[in-house]
């Protein structure tokens, strides 16, 4: 269960990103998605927090990462630009993929990703290129599909399917969410636990370890 919240920080480059990041130890999870996919939205429902995070109804408007304390260093969430935004000038793009692109190579705690599509639509090439992205760098994801609430049960049921089809992933692998309803809440926030509980499993196995190469 998540208790609270606050923002800590934006930043528009990788060097202040990582000089906030050495002040704490513990894991970061990210949200990662296309812009109007209702990230920010999510990261309200999510927290209970109706204005964690500034939502729009203009598209693109997350352009820098935005990190959340969790829980008073439970973990960090780490709110990426969103992708896609085909309006925004191709100067503006490069830069928030230079921004995206360069957290996943400097980060030293991320634990998972948050990978969010629209339940509404087919993943986009670049939703597919995201998901093939983290399968290439061995870092471990869960598929979102935000928006269900748009549609019925079976039509929910339905496009889960496609989804993972597409994505080339387990059903499993994708949870529903709503950010109207809270739908998928609770299921979101059990990924996470699981999450933390292996991470810190982890870390004390390479502590144990060592510990015991220094006594040799």
């Amino acid at each position: 269960m998540i208790k609270n919240a606050k923002f800590i920080k934006s930043f528009a480059d990788l060097k202040t990103y990582k000089e906030e990041s050495e002040k704490y130890t513990c894991p970061e999870i990210c949200v990662a998605g296309r812009s109007n996919v209702g990230k920010s939205s999510f990261i309200n429902m999510l927290t209970a927090r109706k204005k964690l995070a500034k939502t729009s109804s203009t598209p693109g408007r997350t352009r820098l990462l935005n990190l959340f304390d969790i829980d008073d260093g439970k973990f960090v969430l780490v709110d990426l630009p969103g992708y896609g935004y085909a309006k925004a000038a191709k100067s503006e793009i490069e830069k928030w993929s230079k921004l995206t692109n360069g957290y996943f190579e400097t980060t030293t705690t991320l634990a998972h990703t948050l990978a969010l599509v629209d339940i509404r639509h087919e993943p986009t090439a670049l939703d597919k290129q995201m998901i093939a992205y983290l399968y290439a760098k061995g870092l471990p994801f869960t598929v979102v599909a935000t928006k269900a609430d748009k549609l019925s049960r079976v039509q929910q049921s339905r496009a889960r399917r496609q989804i993972a089809t597409a994505l080339k992933i387990g059903v499993g692998n994708v949870i529903l969410t709503s950010a109207d309803s809270g739908q998928g809440r609770d299921e979101v926030i059990a990924r996470i636990e699981q999450i933390l509980s292996a991470s810190n499993e982890s870390a004390l196995m390479d502590e144990s370890e060592d510990t015991d190469e220094s006594e040799e």
